[in-house]
């Protein structure tokens, strides 16, 4: 059965609709390649709770596994991601922003 680009995303938001999930993941953001001990070290949770806020971010493809022997190691995958502001964000309105960014440092340099 073919997924539709609305289950995509559902599954998506549904990932980064917790707060643990999105310490996660900045966790991978800010150090990739982690094992599940390193990258659960500090959390209140069990570890059996937090392979499953783990498990749920890689069935969104925002978190990608790779064994390295015997260790599983973890990193973030923001491709996902680019799903959001694609369906939302029309290219004209990203026109608009990256012209207002222009010109904010175009009136910054000459202050």
């Amino acid at each position: 059965m073919n997924e539709s680009p609305d289950d995509e995303i559902d599954r998506l938001l549904r990932a980064l609709s917790d707060a643990t999930r999105r310490r996660l993941l900045d966790r991978l953001r800010d150090a990739p390649g982690l094992t599940l001990s390193e990258l659960t070290e500090g959390f209140t949770q069990t570890r059996q709770a937090l392979s499953k806020h783990l498990a749920m971010l890689e069935a969104a493809e925002l978190v990608v596994a790779v064994w390295r022997g015997r260790e599983k190691l973890h990193y973030l995958n923001p491709v996902p991601l680019q799903a959001l502001p694609a369906r939302w964000v029309t290219s004209s309105a990203r026109e608009h922003a990256a012209a207002l960014a222009a010109l904010k440092r175009g009136l910054e340099q000459a202050e």
